[in-house]
């Protein structure tokens, strides 16, 4: 995708190749929420994605995301999506309608007392590292998965829907893909243990070198920065 291209064209061709994987793997475009990762990029740059029929939207920085949030409409849905730390959990709630990057019960404590101080919900994603790479964060063991979706079920504010991985830009189609299956994998086993079906249903992975192969793969939320927005300075 050119990223001279303007940022309605790019979403244009995003979406169609989105629903060709889709279709692909036996699915709908329906079954795919684009999050565009806006991180970096200016509030008329996210403007004119949503005026192009963008209303989910992703962030990495708690503070750059609460300068951009006043100036837009209230009715995109804000996702993070990088690493929370837990002295920026309490902004989170009434900002965000989405955390993708659940990664302790020591976090998810924090969240859900301020979601109830708050009165907001929130939608929690477990990070998972499947790649195992030093440099990310994320859950490494199943049994700490285990741990942290219990912690979360037991919650009245914040929701479990799913997981989230980040493959490793390194890696070969193939393996890219078994990590993806893997994440696949695992939502399914968690369901089987804690019987949360209708819930615990959303696969957050693939960006933008790798959301074609994420999304065969069963993704249900792609996260997608520069092939909409051009690459970042």
């Amino acid at each position: 995708m050119e990223n001279d291209h303007s940022i309605q064209a790019n979403l244009i061709l995003l979406k169609q190749k989105i629903t060709e994987s889709a279709l692909r793997s036996g699915r709908t475009e329906k079954d795919v929420q684009l999050v565009a990762v806006s991180k970096t990029f200016p509030v008329p740059m996210i403007r004119e994605a949503f005026e192009a029929g963008q209303w989910r939207f992703g962030e990495n920085r708690i503070q750059d995301a609460l300068q951009k949030i006043p100036l837009l409409p209230e009715s995109l849905e804000w996702h993070f999506v990088g690493h929370l730390q837990k002295n920026k959990a309490r902004q989170c709630p009434g900002n965000f309608q989405w955390i993708h990057s659940i990664d302790s019960t020591e976090l998810v404590k924090t969240l859900e007392k301020r979601c109830e101080l708050e009165k907001k919900n929130i939608n929690a994603l477990i990070q998972v590292n499947l790649s195992k790479e030093t440099t990310k964060s994320g859950l490494l063991e199943w049994d700490d998965l285990c741990t942290v979706a219990e912690e979360i079920l037991g919650c009245r504010w914040l929701k479990l829907k799913g997981l989230m991985t980040i493959a490793d830009p390194q890696d070969s189609e193939k393996d890219t893909r078994k990590t993806f299956a893997m994440l696949a994998h695992w939502r399914e086993r968690l369901v089987q243990k804690f019987g949360n079906q209708e819930e615990c249903t959303e696969l957050s992975m693939g960006m933008s070198a790798d959301y074609l192969w994420a999304i065969e793969e069963g993704a249900t939320l792609i996260r997608i920065g520069s092939a909409i927005f051009g690459k970042r300075g």
